[in-house]
């Protein structure tokens, strides 16, 4: 059984470790926490090092020393750190040429926004809502949402759900596949949260992990295959199975199938060895320690110390635990044809939830075990969902087409959310998906923005406002003081200010740039869809800061976006369906924004 307390962090090579619990840490120490066996005895105290290690006790953590003191001693997690660029007196590899270009696989296993509740039901229908629901996540990327939208349902809230998930990379559909059929086969309700979350983030699994995949999982998919074989690669198969009152629908190539089953067993030859160093190849590669060290400037040093750890080892798991037995490269992310790691260097499990909720998990004294705290966090999210599943009649139906196919796929005025990416062409395809008005009035297609702002500005978009620009740099030098002197061009402290600029600023007027330039107005007229006048589902502008400098909790709230990797600027836009028409405000606005754009080219800062 998996247990819920964090355990004593004093394990051996031989796999013997300490079957107590920790409680306390040791002086300044926040990634580990100590357990004494007694209220009575002294708490030893470790001057040298901001990082806690969690034991039951004095007597586990000094025979534990030699093994984890080499990651205490990391300079990374003194106070006094600073990047190698300064120490060293010379121009960081980020600062022009290819040192802004991103690094390593194109592949987003993990989300890199915060997880979204798409109904918030008692908000919109009610909780007392009485009919079935149909959610569309059109380009899913990971299961995360959907996890955390049903987590959220309300308590007592039993009617069906029908959930279709779909995304054009085989390599997150068959993720997906995997983890919803872990979930949906459950014998042990523990097992299979730690074992989902393993597969989900951990670049290791352990051989309980392996064995659920080559029990429960590996003969669902090995059935089909072998029923089919003798169909050509490009023949659609399409399944069901049933699972008393949950079943999953899965929709693919014959082809597709049978790279699926790749995907429950570790690749012949592959050892723990060769798949760490095929991704620490990218996680550590030296040539962008100047961009992990700028990352690291805004982080206290224990977290310093914690996203390195991960970055080494690839586990996620709280500080300190043995990891020994996660021992199989996992065959999610390593299979036949990879030879390299799949995704960027930066990227990070915390990315795809929300930093305020992962702080705010309760952990014991262990505050700065950031990835314990995910853990642990994922822990109640995951479980939360099994839960409710209990009690609900689940459909779930996944899908690896093409978004802009998709009305091929589904019933028109189906569903009453709909989940996708920016706006183009698949926004007038997928609105008539949505229930009609009539029907449902809450029915919502929820569009997120992620690099509007970005993409205007690469484009020489500059939106000049003295007043706006002279508020920006005031703010910012609340949050961060320049401390004299400014030891160079390349002072760890502006690169700070420059990096956090855009953070502290509103981008509201950019977006309405970027809507008239991608002429927003035309586009809900031919998709047949309003935009909102108030978002119901989630904030238009979730992840900005709310507050000012100087408020309880204004400091930390700018520490949680720097240290993240959202930027601010992701913007969500609210759709229904109804009729739209060009009134005289529209045309109006249309014409202004034909003369900002006029006006932007003749300056030559912006072009399509």
């Amino acid at each position: 059984m998996t247990t819920t307390a964090t355990p004593c962090a004093n394990w051996n090579t031989d796999g013997t470790t300490c079957p107590d619990s920790c409680k306390f840490t040791y002086g300044n120490c926040h990634l580990v926490a100590v357990s004494l066996p007694s209220q009575t005895h002294p708490i030893h105290h470790i001057e040298a090092f901001l990082i806690t290690i969690q034991y039951c006790g004095p007597e586990c953590q000094k025979s534990h020393w030699s093994t984890h003191k080499a990651k205490y001693k990391s300079a990374l997690g003194k106070a006094s750190w600073t990047p190698d660029w300064f120490l060293q007196g010379r121009q960081p590899a980020f600062v022009g040429g290819d040192g802004q270009k991103k690094f390593g696989g194109s592949k987003y296993l993990w989300g890199n926004v915060p997880a979204l509740d798409l109904l918030q039901l008692e908000a919109n229908e009610g909780k007392d809502y009485s009919k079935k629901l149909n959610l569309l996540f059109a380009a899913s990327g990971d299961i995360r949402n959907v996890i955390k939208t049903i987590s959220q349902l309300p308590e007592g809230h039993d009617k069906p759900v029908n959930i279709t998930i779909n995304d054009l990379d085989f390599d997150i559909v068959a993720r997906n596949v995997i983890m919803l059929l872990i979930a949906l086969t459950d014998e042990d309700q523990d097992a299979a949260i730690d074992c989902i979350i393993h597969v989900w983030y951990s670049a290791f699994i352990r051989k309980s992990d392996l064995d659920i995949f080559q029990k429960r999982v590996r003969p669902l998919i090995a059935n089909i295959c072998e029923e089919q074989k003798d169909k050509p690669a490009d023949h659609s198969i399409v399944t069901t199975w049933k699972f008393g009152r949950w079943s999953l629908k899965l929709d693919l190539q014959k082809s597709a199938w049978d790279n699926l089953l790749l995907f429950t067993k570790v690749p012949e030859g592959l050892t723990a060895e060769k798949a760490n160093e095929i991704r620490t190849a990218t996680t550590l590669a030296e040539s962008r320690k100047d961009c992990r060290d700028r990352h690291f400037l805004f982080l206290s040093p224990s977290r310093r110390v914690a996203v390195q750890h991960f970055r080494e080892d690839g586990i996620l798991q709280p500080f300190g635990s043995q990891l020994d037995e996660f021992s199989e490269p996992n065959p999610t992310i390593f299979h036949e044809d990879t030879s390299v790691w799949p995704m960027r260097d930066n990227a990070d499990p915390l990315d795809g939830w929300s930093a305020e909720d992962v702080e705010m998990t309760p952990y014991g004294p262990a505050k700065a075990d950031i990835y314990g705290k995910l853990f642990v966090h994922l822990r109640s999210v995951v479980r939360a969902f099994l839960n409710r599943i209990t009690n609900l009649k689940v459909s779930f139906r996944l899908l690896q087409v093409d978004a802009r196919l998709l009305p091929n796929h589904l019933e028109d005025g189906t569903f009453d959310r709909i989940e996708y990416l920016s706006i183009d062409n698949t926004v007038l395809l997928l609105a008539p998906l949505l229930r009609e008005i009539q029907v449902n009035p809450h029915a919502t297609l929820i569009t997120l923005f992620m690099n509007a702002v970005h993409e205007l500005m690469a484009r020489g978009v500059h939106l000049p406002s003295p007043a706006l620009d002279n508020g920006v740099t005031q703010r910012l030098h609340k949050y961060l003081p320049v401390k004299p002197p400014i030891r160079g061009t390349y002072d760890p402290q502006i690169f700070k200010l420059t990096s956090a600029r855009n953070s502290v600023r509103y981008f509201d007027d950019y977006f309405d740039y970027f809507m008239i330039a991608f002429d927003f107005r035309q586009v809900t007229k031919n998709a047949g869809a309003i935009i909102k006048d108030k978002n119901t589902i989630v904030e238009e502008w979730p992840f900005r800061l709310k507050l000012q400098p100087g408020q309880p909790g204004a400091q930390e709230e700018l520490d949680r976006l720097m240290g993240g990797g959202i930027s601010g600027t992701e913007r969500y836009v609210e759709w229904k369906t109804g009729p739209v028409t060009l009134d005289a405000t529209d045309l109006s606005w249309q014409k202004a924004g034909l003369a900002m754009l006029a006006n932007s080219q003749q300056t030559g800062r912006f072009g399509f």
